[in-house]
């Protein structure tokens, strides 16, 4: 696998250094999120340049560092047709950059049905998923044009919340520029988290074919009883079954920690590295 981090959770520094860094921990990919990693210069829709596409591409090769993945964290759902509208944009502004840019995929979570991107139970009812489908089949036919892979990522409160709606959304759009980011703790919560391992199973199963990068973090649950998610090493995630699957399904597929800090990434690191090398 290539291991990388999300470019920041790494310390904050001009972007030059910053990508310098992340090669010098010892990653070989990071996750991007553009308007939280980059301080040192302009990265709203206006400044997503080819230009500035390039220049970051030469500044990331230099550095021999992947990105893996393009983050816009959007909501696809949202009620608010201006505000979707503007969304929508943002989407097509992020493949566009990416297909310069040379990176692995934009990716995205999938929404809740209110403009505050919160949980609420609608988030898993039927019509939740139908709009979700409908609003992503327009941005997932815009990568097919740039030849980008857009890739969902399935989360517990939000509308693609399991194995079984992120099929559902697979064969509905149809497309092979549609993939997967798989991070079985976002499926997780209090309640079902003791069944984690047949979680990791099911991925795999359902739609393993599909999943092109993996967050990696872990979780562990509080003396009160509080879900919490925390870096890879320090929880109670069976890694040595995740690595299993990535070793098996996976050649150097991108992996990226979550929820690490500048203090314990470069443990995080050590700790999935072992468990692959175990796999």
């Amino acid at each position: 696998m290539n291991l990388g981090i999300r470019a920041h959770d790494v310390k904050p520094l001009p972007f030059e250094e910053l990508v310098k860094e992340i090669h010098e921990e010892g990653f070989g990919c990071c996750h991007l999120a553009l308007y939280r990693a980059v301080r040192d210069f302009p990265v709203d829709t206006a400044a997503m340049t080819p230009g500035l596409a390039m220049y970051m591409k030469k500044v990331f090769e230099k550095n021999q560092v992947d990105v893996a993945i393009l983050g816009c964290y959007k909501n696809l759902a949202n009620p608010d047709p201006a505000q979707l509208a503007e969304i929508t944009e943002s989407y097509k502004a992020h493949i566009r950059f990416a297909s310069l840019l040379g990176c692995g995929m934009v990716g995205t979570e999938t929404g809740a049905v209110n403009t505050e991107y919160r949980y609420e139970p609608a988030n898993g009812s039927e019509e939740a998923l139908q709009i979700f489908i409908e609003n992503l089949k327009p941005v997932v036919e815009y990568a097919e044009k740039l030849g980008v892979i857009f890739a969902i990522e399935p989360v517990w409160s939000h509308i693609v919340c399991n194995g079984e709606r992120c099929r559902r959304v697979l064969d509905a759009v149809n497309s092979p520029n549609l993939q997967v980011i798989f991070d079985p703790v976002n499926q997780l919560n209090a309640e079902n988290c003791e069944g984690h391992e047949d979680l990791i199973k099911e991925a795999f199963s359902l739609y393993g074919k599909e999943i092109a990068a993996i967050h990696a973090k872990d979780y562990r649950i509080g003396p009160d009883g509080q879900f919490e998610s925390v870096a890879s090493g320090f929880g109670q995630l069976n890694y040595s079954l995740l690595m299993h699957y990535v070793k098996k399904m996976k050649p150097h597929i991108h992996v990226t920690l979550e929820d690490s800090v500048p203090e314990n990434a470069l443990a995080a690191r050590d700790y999935v590295l072992k468990k692959y090398e175990e796999a």
